[in-house]
C-alpha cells in the first residue's frame, strides 16, 4: 500500500523530530573501564532516584547521577562475573521486576489517554458549577498579650495613627507582624472561630474592638471583601490531569481485575451455601 503525500509528509516529519532525540539518548557521555554511559542512561538514573535529585543544582546533579550509573555498572558487571544472576532467587526476582515495570509502562502509557483537553474540561466545569460562592476578607491584626494593649492600639487608631505603622511596632505575629498586619485574603474557615467571627461581621475599612484568641488580642482592620474567585482552567489543569491518570490507572487495574478468575490455594475453598430447606407440605384442614 502506498501512502498518501499528506500521510508520507506527516511520517517524514514525525521521524525527522524523533531522530534527533534518539540520537541524544544514546549520545555517550562517560565511560569505565571501557563501558558507555549515554544520556538515557542518566534519565533514566534521574527517574529512579526521584526527589533526592530535585533540589540539586543542575552541575551536580549531573556528577551525581553520572557516578551513580558508574557504580551500577561495575557492580552489574561484578555480579555477572560471579554468576550472580545464574541463581534461581535472581531469576525470580528478575521475573518479578519485568513484570511491575510493565505494568508501570502500561499503567503510563494507557492513562495518558484519559487526561484530554475535552476530558479536562468538563471535570472542570462540573467542578466548577458545584462550587458554591465563599465569601473572603482581606484584613490586618494587631496581636498583642493583654487586652489592655489592645485597647491602647484603639485609641492610637482613633488619633488617626495608621494601623500599618502600629502592627510593625507592636504586633507579636511573627509572620504578619513585619508586614504591617497584613493577612492577605483569606476565607472564614481559615481562621480560628472567635478571630473569624468578627472579621466577617466587619465592614470595609472598619476596626474591631479588642478580640481574644487563643493566641493572645487582636485588633483586626478589614481592608477589603470580595466573593472568593474561581481558579482559571490554566492554573488548575495540571491538578486536573493528575486526577484523570490516577482515575484511569485506578480503573484499569480494577477492570483487568473483573475479567479474571482469582483463585486462593493457601485456604480452604469456601463451601457453597445450602440450599433453603422446603417447606413440608401440609393436608388441608377438614371442616
Amino acid at each position: 500500500m502506498q501512502l498518501t503525500r499528506f500521510a508520507a509528509l506527516s511520517f517524514g516529519l514525525v521521524l525527522a523530530a524523533s531522530v534527533p532525540a534518539l540520537a541524544q539518548q544514546d549520545k555517550v557521555v562517560a565511560k569505565v573501564d571501557g563501558i558507555e554511559i549515554t544520556e538515557g542512561d542518566l534519565a533514566l538514573a534521574e527517574e529512579d532516584m526521584g526527589e533526592r535529585m530535585a533540589q540539586m543544582p543542575e552541575d551536580r546533579k549531573r556528577e551525581e547521577l553520572i557516578n551513580f550509573v558508574a557504580d551500577l555498572k561495575l557492580g552489574a558487571r561484578a555480579a555477572q562475573t560471579a554468576k550472580v544472576g545464574d541463581t534461581p532467587e535472581f531469576a525470580k526476582r528478575l521475573a518479578y521486576t519485568r513484570d511491575k515495570l510493565l505494568l508501570d509502562q502500561y499503567l503510563t502509557v494507557e492513562s495518558k489517554k484519559a487526561a484530554t483537553e475535552e476530558a479536562a474540561r468538563k471535570l472542570f466545569e462540573e467542578t466548577t458549577k458545584a462550587m458554591k460562592p465563599e465569601e473572603e476578607v482581606h484584613a490586618r491584626h494587631i496581636l498583642v498579650p493583654e487586652e489592655a494593649q489592645a485597647k491602647a492600639a484603639i485609641a492610637r487608631l482613633k488619633k488617626g495613627d495608621d494601623f500599618a505603622k502600629i502592627a510593625a511596632e507592636l504586633s507579636k505575629d511573627p509572620g504578619s507582624g513585619k508586614e504591617g498586619g497584613d493577612l492577605g485574603w483569606f476565607t472564614k474557615d481559615r481562621m480560628v472561630p472567635e478571630f473569624a467571627e468578627a472579621a466577617f461581621k466587619l465592614g470595609k475599612g472598619q476596626v474591631s474592638e479588642p478580640v481574644k484568641s487563643q493566641f493572645g488580642w487582636h485588633v483586626i482592620k478589614v481592608e477589603d471583601k470580595r466573593t472568593k474567585p474561581l481558579p482559571s482552567f490554566e492554573d488548575v489543569r495540571p491538578q486536573i490531569d493528575q486526577y484523570l491518570i490516577r482515575k484511569a490507572q485506578q480503573d484499569l487495574i480494577v477492570g483487568l481485575r473483573d475479567k479474571a478468575k482469582v483463585e486462593r490455594l493457601d485456604k480452604p475453598a469456601e463451601a457453597p451455601a445450602p440450599a433453603p430447606a422446603k417447606p413440608e407440605a401440609t393436608e388441608p384442614k377438614k371442616n
